[in-house]
């Protein structure tokens, strides 16, 4: 099954395994011994990795939100251009201990043993954004709805979100809560109406983790309907954040002293995009056929599966695919070339030597040697390919939101030029099927 292929930590479980081993010092792989004190891996931590800084001229500030405590509400981090000076504080990676019992639920872990391996080893990661730092007012910034993938959740594409913050856009990381999250939370009413540290009066945290499939149940009916959840909960999120923009007071349940009023005015309403990796590629393709408020969108290493045919004719906006080099299969592929269109743009390029872990800030966590033993990484430099899509990316906004920006730099990624990019798709397709999305 095809679904096997996109799950986003995956080999996650591996490189705990394999660091762990590394404590004892001498590793015996494939006939050489291998001393873990002078290899990178041997520092057992991915405290030793970071992940990468915004490139752009914006300091970037991050913060949460989560309005309405049901799960009708909406919860996402955002990321945005923020003052200088005003925090020095940087943003926790995993917030909350929840999180790794999820990714422990997902990866078919024991919650014990995984949650003190993921504690250990990226419990003090940070992301470079300053945690609630003020909000840089007096422009009018372009905005990016970014959808996770399966078995993640909204702080985990944080090298993306922080280098479009860095660059000038505001970033909403929806958390989704269709149970494809690996951990999600909200609040309900508490039967004891009591105070608690990090709730309203009367209300008491509820933890949603991610829905496996059951054994013999068919993917495509559970897939289709999260991804219209999905779909529901970025335009909701869309929906939250234009209020804000427009000065609508928001209560925000999470304890925080970010000044949302900040925001009013700064959202150019005519420059929306959306953007996703693999189920969230899908959710942002979903998306697209809802809500023309969406000027264009990004789906990064897509997984199609989730969508039927009616959403392919539904799509009208330029769309832009980055595929990585090992992930993609003809069938999937295929289903991208349906929405080839003679009156829209729509592009794909390939990244050379990337794999399906180059998105998530993962692949900055496991060294080299790791990373690549365990597809966390691919043969090309992960900091090289984030900034080949990071980049792209830039460039196909800049040209489909109007942006009086540099980023035309970079349209020879769009067309896939350039020493690690591929224009259309490595995979071989039968011949009758047409080659336009380059």
């Amino acid at each position: 099954m095809q679904s096997s292929k996109f799950h986003l930590l995956f080999h996650f479980r591996y490189w705990l395994l394999w660091t762990s081993i590394g404590k004892l010092g001498q590793i015996q792989l494939a006939g050489l011994c291998v001393n873990a004190q002078k290899d990178m891996e041997s520092k057992n931590s991915a405290k030793m990795y970071r992940i990468p800084r915004g490139k752009g001229p914006y300091s970037v500030g991050c913060t949460d939100l989560m309005t309405g405590h049901t799960t009708q509400g909406s919860f996402f981090r955002l990321y945005y251009p923020s003052q200088n000076g005003t925090t020095s504080e940087d943003t926790k990676w995993i917030p909350r201990k929840e999180y790794y019992r999820g990714i422990c639920d997902f990866l078919n872990m024991y919650r014990l043993l995984g949650e003190k391996f993921l504690q250990y080893y990226v419990g003090s990661v940070t992301c470079p954004a300053k945690w609630n730092a003020a909000f840089k007012s007096g422009e009018k910034y372009p905005l990016i709805i970014f959808s996770h993938g399966l078995g993640a959740f909204r702080t985990i594409y944080s090298a993306i979100c922080i280098e479009m913050a860095s660059q000038g856009f505001i970033v909403v990381a929806v958390e989704h809560r269709d149970k494809s999250s690996s951990a999600t939370y909200y609040y309900k009413e508490s039967p004891v109406s009591e105070a608690r540290e990090e709730a309203a009066a009367g209300l008491e945290e509820e933890w949603i983790y991610y829905r496996r499939l059951k054994q013999g149940e068919q993917e495509f009916p559970l897939r289709h309907q999260q991804v219209q959840q999905r779909r529901e909960e970025c335009i909701k999120a869309l929906d939250l954040i234009l209020d804000i923009n427009s000065g609508k007071h928001v209560e925000n349940v999470l304890p925080s002293n970010f000044d949302w009023t900040l925001l009013k005015g700064s959202i150019d309403n005519n420059k929306i995009a959306m953007m996703g990796h693999s189920f969230g590629a899908a959710t942002a393709i979903e998306t697209l056929s809802k809500e023309t408020r969406f000027k264009c969108g990004i789906a990064l290493d897509a997984w199609m599966l989730p969508l039927d045919d009616e959403v392919y004719p539904r799509v009208h906006q330029p769309l832009l695919f980055i595929n990585s080099e090992k992930f993609q299969w003809a069938t999937n592929v295929l289903k991208m070339k349906k929405l080839d269109s003679s009156d829209t743009e729509r592009k794909m390029i390939t990244i050379k030597g990337s794999v399906h872990q180059s998105f998530p800030d993962f692949t900055f966590l496991a060294g080299t040697f790791v990373g690549k033993i365990f597809k966390l990484q691919g043969d090309i430099d992960p900091n090289i390919a984030i900034d080949i899509s990071n980049k792209a990316s830039l460039a196909f906004l800049q040209k489909h939101l109007g942006l009086e920006k540099d980023f035309n730099q970079w349209d020879t990624l769009v067309d896939g030029e350039g020493n690690n990019v591929i224009r259309g798709t490595n995979i071989n397709l039968p011949s009758t099927q047409p080659e336009s999305l380059e």
